[in-house]
């Protein structure tokens, strides 16, 4: 090992961040802040109080309970988003519940700053995916991948084509059917129906 090593000279800060953002792309982490995010005002403001000089003006209304809930339950399903990602979808569908619930009972979802951010996360949550690594094994050179292959149709490429005659453009890339395990073509009484 050589003094100009760069793992061992690397800051913490620097390390922290790599591991971070590679622990942030295997999650739908903004779908989850969002979501986080926009229960804090729904649970926060029934039970805020603001002072104008020496007025107080208090925000609480018969729903401060359910308000609660919601807010307390949105921030759960956003904690659930990042370290139970399985479960994305069940939980971007309940935070979007849970933002257009919080419409009539807490506030207008937390004044509507809650409602947009919830809904946004639920979105969000719904629509992210796992990402896959691309590999060079996938997809032969000039090919259409095995996989992607419809229905046990074959394609051929300009290299599997080089040696007959005609080159590439014979069969390049035209799907080959396969021949038909049953005979389709069967007579019965001739080739007439009955009420014929």
């Amino acid at each position: 090992m050589s003094p100009e090593s760069t793992g061992q000279n690397e800051h913490y800060l620097r390390v922290f961040r790599r591991r971070f953002r590679t622990w942030r792309g295997n999650r739908p982490f903004w779908a989850g802040l969002f979501t986080i995010l926009g229960g804090v005002p729904i649970a926060y403001f029934p039970y805020a109080n603001m002072h104008l000089g020496n007025m107080t003006l208090a925000m609480s209304t018969t729903a401060g309970a359910g308000s609660l809930i919601i807010g307390i339950l949105l921030i759960t399903l956003g904690l659930t988003m990042w370290f139970h990602h399985i479960v994305r979808v069940f939980a971007g569908v309940a935070a979007i519940l849970l933002a257009l619930i919080s419409i009539p009972v807490a506030n207008i979802g937390g004044f509507l700053i809650g409602f947009l951010f919830s809904l946004l996360g639920g979105a969000l949550s719904l629509s992210w995916a796992p990402g896959e690594p691309v590999t060079d094994e996938a997809a032969p050179a000039g090919g259409v991948p095995a996989a992607a292959a419809p229905d046990g149709l074959s394609y051929t490429t300009d290299e599997q084509t080089a040696g007959h005659p005609g080159g590439a453009l014979q069969g390049a890339a035209v799907p080959q059917q396969e021949p038909a395990k049953y005979e389709t073509a069967v007579e019965v009484d001739g080739g007439r129906h009955r009420a014929g």
